[in-house]
């Protein structure tokens, strides 16, 4: 029986997404993953049907139940939470850029079993060479194993307890946000609930991998807040 319930919202960056999946079913803990496809391109679409039981995971495509444009994260964590509700499960958000390793659930699990306080937990991020990369460079060079922190959890590898998603509803979240790391890591404290990064369980983080536009803040930072204000992308 499933412990944990995973979930992994896609839009197209289909080798990357594939990587994920491979990393997620090579899990030494039994979990049930579903793969949100957020209105991606039809080679995408269908190569994730053609995955989907090679790989073993499910496959929601966001077209079938809603004509909201991309991006659908809201809905996807709604979608989630009512499912972990009902199975009585943590939820898991591992995103299309991560690259988990065999023992990263295990972990997550064992540290959430042990510290009922928590409200999110999440794995610290890393680069090919295993150097903390974004989004957790602000902990790059600390030694300890585990941090509590009450800044922004990233939603790249991040549990949420069902003690939290008992407590808040997500049908509260913002329609005008795309994205929702910083609101819910506040409100897990807000609620009286700990947050945590494991620096000991690192996964593997392609940054931007999933959302290529975003690569322009580096190379184009011009065009990268263009499309950022101007045309209202990303927002958090």
């Amino acid at each position: 029986m499933a412990e944990v319930l995973v979930i992994t919202p896609v839009k197209n960056s289909i080798e990357t997404t594939l990587d994920t999946a491979k990393a997620i079913a090579g899990s030494s803990v039994a979990h049930r993953h579903i793969i949100f496809n957020d209105f991606s391109s039809e080679e995408t679409k269908s190569l994730l049907e053609k995955n989907k039981d090679l790989i073993g995971y499910e496959l929601v495509h966001l077209e079938d139940i809603t004509d909201h444009p991309s991006p659908n994260y809201k809905l996807v964590l709604q979608y989630s939470q009512k499912i972990a509700l009902e199975e009585n499960k943590p939820l898991l958000v591992i995103e299309s850029d991560v690259v988990i390793q065999p023992d990263t659930l295990s972990r997550l699990l064992n540290f959430v079993k042990n510290n009922a306080e928590t409200g999110l937990v999440g794995s610290v991020t890393v680069d090919e060479s295993g150097v903390v990369n974004f989004p957790y460079l602000k902990f790059k060079g600390r030694t300890e194993k585990l941090i509590k922190t009450n800044r922004s959890l990233s939603f790249c590898c991040t549990l949420f307890t069902p003690q939290f998603l008992e407590k808040f509803d997500f049908m509260e979240l913002d329609e005008a946000k795309d994205w929702y790391d910083t609101f819910i890591s506040k409100k897990s404290i807000e609620l009286g609930f700990e947050n945590y990064v494991l620096m000991d369980a690192p996964v593997w983080h392609r940054p931007h991998a999933s959302r290529p536009w975003k690569q322009l803040k580096y190379s184009n930072p011009l065009k990268y807040y263009f499309l950022k204000f101007w045309k209202g992308l990303d927002k958090i």
